[in-house]
């Protein structure tokens, strides 16, 4: 009864061998994620030296130069003629301007100089002083003339004041200077900048009682 059993069902079948695919795309999407976290890492440590070089360069730059502010200040002022009739301003202004560089290292080339004088935000003349060169700890003195006449028309508020001014003989002027400079240390020359300088002025009529006070200028960078 066995033979006959063993005859009709034959060998046993061994049991089949499973296999388990991966599925698609999970090692590519793996790497890609490892090499985009790797590459924003190594960016991120690049920009992080570069900025910890560049402050450590420039702490040492100003331990060994220490750049001090330009200094500018009006000496003096002398206002001869300074008379508005129709519409037209008549005016004759001489200025002492000292440029003082305190620094000890560094130089600076003065390339363009504009000076605007304003009455009340109202210019009347623009004078352009020569381009010169300021060594280390040098004081390099400016002499712009405004003279001539002007069409001005003045509003409300500025002939109200001129006329204030007339009586006591005591004008407010403005004088804006437009730069444009280059330091130098070494034979290392930085970029042009466009600084602004602006002197507030009390100008005494030539002949009045008052004179004229020494007025330090605004260095704005």
């Amino acid at each position: 009864m066995s033979q006959l059993n063993g005859a009709y069902y034959g060998p046993a079948i061994p049991p089949q061998k499973s296999y388990n695919r991966p599925g698609r795309g999970s090692g590519v999407g793996c790497c890609c994620g490892c090499l985009f976290s790797c590459l924003f890492s190594l960016i991120f440590k690049v920009i992080l030296t570069v900025i910890i070089i560049v402050a450590i360069a420039v702490f040492i730059f100003w331990l060994i130069v220490r750049p001090n502010m330009v200094k500018f200040h009006v000496t003096d002022a002398t206002l001869t003629e300074f008379n508005y009739t129709n519409n037209t301003l008549h005016y004759d202004l001489a200025l002492n301007i000292t440029v003082r560089n305190p620094n000890k290292r560094l130089g600076i080339y003065y390339d363009f100089i504009e000076a605007n004088a304003l009455f009340h935000d109202a210019r009347f003349n623009t004078q352009y002083p020569d381009p010169f060169y300021q060594g280390h700890k040098t004081t390099h003195v400016l002499n712009p003339v405004f003279k001539g006449e002007k069409v001005l028309v003045l509003d409300a508020d500025q002939s109200s004041e001129l006329k204030k001014e007339n009586s006591t003989g005591l004008y407010e002027i403005d004088v804006k200077m437009y730069l444009r400079v280059r330091f130098k240390l070494g034979a290392f020359k930085t970029k042009t900048l466009k600084p602004k300088v602006t002197c507030d002025l009390r100008v005494p009529f030539k002949g009045t009682a008052t004179a004229f006070e020494t007025t330090k200028c605004d260095w704005d960078r």
